[in-house]
């Protein structure tokens, strides 16, 4: 059997949104094999940098964390400087070889910036504070846009309501949900 031909791992929801001067991130815990759930209550939020960095990942479980190792060491290297240590790592894993292989997306936040760092090289910042990665991405990030503007929620509130309605529309997410807020 060749590797193509095995079921992948797929499910992650992860979100973040700024609001009144906090940003928070989050995740569903979903993790499906194939057409199979087997893992309910994954955790894929970590604090980073003495808890001044918050993080989500979505992609290859191995490779995230691999990919969230790299840039832990990065942001060590450049003084806690999160864009500066998004920018190395981007460059780092569009050209080395065994980087270039890891099939990831990494959301990366502290209190001024929200950063979102792809295979690709991008190291993209929103306009608007709303970040979205993983398969669920798009349907949490309709919604957040959409709870940011017509209610007072907070950012933590936001996140929250639109991992739910992720959870609910996207087959591959589900509403074991864990968040995390700065500052």
């Amino acid at each position: 059997m060749s590797e193509r031909a095995l079921p992948r791992l797929h499910g992650t929801t992860i979100l973040s949104v700024r609001r009144a001067g906090k940003v928070a991130v989050g995740g569903d815990g979903q993790v499906t094999l194939g057409d199979c759930v087997v893992k309910q209550d994954a955790v894929k939020i970590r604090r980073i940098a003495s808890g001044k960095v918050l993080t989500g990942f979505a992609g290859a479980v191995g490779d995230s964390l691999a990919l969230l190792e790299r840039f832990e060491e990065k942001l060590l290297a450049h003084g806690g400087n999160l864009t500066r240590a998004a920018v190395e790592l981007s460059r780092d894993w569009r050209t080395d070889r065994v980087l270039r292989r890891l099939e990831s997306m990494l959301i990366a936040v502290d209190e001024e910036h929200s950063l979102l760092l792809s295979g690709s090289g991008e190291v993209i910042q929103p306009t608007d504070g709303v970040l979205a990665i993983g398969s669920g991405g798009n349907y949490a990030r309709a919604a957040a846009i959409a709870l940011l503007g017509a209610t007072e929620l907070s950012a933590e509130a936001v996140v929250r309501r639109s991992l739910e309605i992720s959870g609910d529309l996207c087959v591959y997410s589900n509403r074991h949900i864990a968040i995390e807020v700065l500052p």
